[in-house]
């Protein structure tokens, strides 16, 4: 445990950043039928900026080592932001055709994915039991998604890309050096992510004109929301270990569900379970089994 571990505290925090990333994604998904996902990508890039910046200043460890702003691995930082506008196209675009609880449920087949990951690019030793864990939540996810029924969707492939995405974003924050400071890390990426998402909306497109007032506070909220989950999540992670906010990542799924029944009158009950509770279970033995080898060393 950490001399400044405060996980109650962090508990909160977490689940709170889980309420705001689904309000960006129903935000986004109110907003779909006026402008493209690559609009709202770029929207949500453009505002989420700002908590980036928030993050970077407040954070201790940037300011000890001297307010540095050039890092050696400035090309992998940069190239998770590219990897980030990917999976918001993906996920943004599943919005657009899927009930938004199941869209954001096989998103988050992302600690699946992370588990994958970690062989190959971090050289870690994947055993059995991380691995039926995997198999578990595939299996999950087979059964939201559907195939070869009449409720399948080509779209559902969509958000199962985004999670891929988003695990390789969460791979590859291992990578970095311990000396430079996680929120340095994200800036470059929200940048990146920035530029790449603004690109491709002008050259894939072109851009909406604002149709309104209420359409352009609705994109600051949505920025807003995804860069101040962020900025709640690093804020977690730094006053506990993870392992004891990972259990509570999968409050989403009930929170997506409810909310897509309030907002968008849509109850997939069919398409959720049992593949969401598949996916959670899947997740939560890669944790278990995370904790049971950290205590022993």
């Amino acid at each position: 445990m950490r001399p400044t571990d405060r996980t109650g505290l962090a508990i909160v925090l977490s689940l709170i950043a889980l309420s705001l990333f689904d309000a960006m994604g129903l935000v986004i998904k109110m907003l779909s039928d006026r402008y493209s996902p690559l609009e709202l990508s770029a929207w949500r890039n453009l505002f989420g900026l700002l908590p980036a910046l928030i993050a970077l200043y407040l954070s201790p460890a940037w300011h000890t080592a001297g307010r540095p702003v050039y890092i050696l691995q400035w090309k992998l930082a940069l190239t998770r932001g590219l990897i980030v506008t990917f999976a918001q196209m993906c996920f943004y675009t599943s919005l657009t055709a899927m009930a938004f609880a199941t869209a954001s449920t096989i998103t988050y087949a992302n600690a699946l994915f992370m588990t994958a990951f970690a062989v190959p690019l971090l050289g870690e030793n994947v055993g059995p039991v991380r691995w039926a864990a995997v198999l578990i939540g595939f299996a999950g996810v087979i059964f939201v998604m559907q195939p070869g029924t009449d409720a399948f969707s080509p779209y559902a492939v969509l958000p199962l890309c985004a999670a891929l995405f988003y695990a390789l974003v969460g791979v590859t924050a291992r990578m970095f050096d311990d000396v430079v400071p996680s929120p340095l890390i994200s800036l470059y990426s929200a940048v990146s992510a920035l530029l790449a998402s603004s690109l491709i909306a002008l050259f894939w497109g072109g851009y909406t004109p604002v149709q309104s007032w209420t359409d352009f506070g609705w994109l600051v909220a949505m920025g807003g929301f995804g860069g101040t989950a962020v900025l709640f999540l690093v804020a977690s992670y730094r006053m506990t270990e993870q392992s004891n906010l990972a259990p509570f990542s999968y409050f989403g799924i009930p929170l997506a569900f409810l909310l897509g029944w309030l907002f968008f009158d849509e109850k997939p009950w069919d398409a959720l379970f049992p593949g969401a509770f598949l996916i959670a279970a899947g997740g939560l033995m890669i944790i278990w089994r995370e904790k049971r080898l950290q205590a022993k060393l």
